[in-house]
């Protein structure tokens, strides 16, 4: 099965301790799509400008089951951000943000799209991703992302939105922030209230939670020695996790729990290197790998004295 996603197409130049790159492949849906294609083929909706280099991003994508026919090229310049990492990596410190023809992103799902079985709403308006759902048919899941900026500054349309999707994924310091609640086990509760029937809170190198109505899974994240560029993390463990899902077509407890490991798989490739590099030249053998080392992380047998 396919998912769609909808989500930015941007442009990266990142500073770390380890190094930095300028104008590479970037955005939610670029660091999604490069990830999920590894598990199921992927319809990618987005918009970029007239400067946009798609002749990189066709290469990037030539051998990954991507269709772009969803990526829309508009007069005028494309996002771009610029970001730097101390050696905090969990911190992105902004240090420019154009949003060029973005900030005029009204999503198109073409017709061939409108079937998707799994739909992921990347981290744009919330008034964009309710209007992403209005074209689509009738999804097996639809699941989102949002951010701190849509937090503050769209909240009644962030709370709506919420009442249409299945699942959220967000971030500890996000979740506190939208639910105005410390406790993230008592923050997924709050907003399982409001819509969601699955909440998964990722915690960066510290792992993933996913909770639903009656149980909590973490997955830990694979422990790496060297982490270069953390920008995309948070979408790639999204790819990874809507793309096993799409693969399968299974949404029982025990496959999504699955899913979360194979999201925190692979968003540990992609941390490896800048931008979407790393995910463009794993395997299948080492996605496989690293998901049996992350079930060995955490699997014990248990006392029964």
């Amino acid at each position: 099965m396919s998912v769609l996603v909808v989500g930015s197409v941007a442009l990266d130049s990142v500073e770390t301790p380890f190094g930095k790159a300028d104008n590479v492949l970037g955005g939610s849906g670029t660091f999604f799509s490069a990830s999920a294609s590894h598990l199921s083929p992927v319809q990618l909706v987005g918009v970029v400008g007239t400067d946009y280099p798609m002749d990189t991003l066709k290469t990037a994508f030539a051998n990954r089951p991507i269709d772009i026919a969803g990526l829309e090229s508009a007069e005028g310049a494309s996002f771009r951000w610029r970001g730097r990492y101390r050696h905090d990596l969990n911190v992105a410190e902004t240090l420019e943000t154009h949003l060029g023809v973005f900030s005029n992103f009204r999503p198109k799902i073409p017709e061939q799209f409108r079937n998707a079985p799994f739909v992921f709403l990347g981290n744009i308006d919330p008034r964009l991703q309710l209007d992403v759902l209005t074209q689509v048919a009738k999804p097996k899941l639809v699941a989102c992302d949002t951010m701190n900026f849509w937090i503050e500054s769209r909240r009644p349309d962030l709370m709506k939105l919420l009442e249409h999707v299945d699942l959220i994924t967000l971030n500890d310091a996000e979740a506190r922030q939208l639910t105005e609640e410390a406790n993230i086990v008592k923050a997924a509760r709050w907003i399982m209230q409001h819509g969601p029937k699955h909440v998964v809170i990722k915690k960066g190198e510290h792992g993933a939670f996913m909770f639903t109505k009656d149980t909590i899974f973490f997955s830990p994240a694979y422990p790496l020695e060297s982490v270069f560029d953390p920008t995309g993390a948070g979408d790639s463990f999204a790819g990874g996790f809507m793309g096993y899902l799409a693969k399968s077509g299974d949404l029982s407890e025990a496959n999504l729990r699955r899913a979360v490991v194979y999201g925190s798989a692979m968003g540990s490739f992609a941390v490896e290197k800048f931008s979407v590099e790393r995910l463009l030249e794993i395997t299948p053998e080492d996605i496989k790998r690293r998901v049996g080392d992350i079930h060995r992380l955490c699997n014990f047998e248990q006392d029964v004295a």
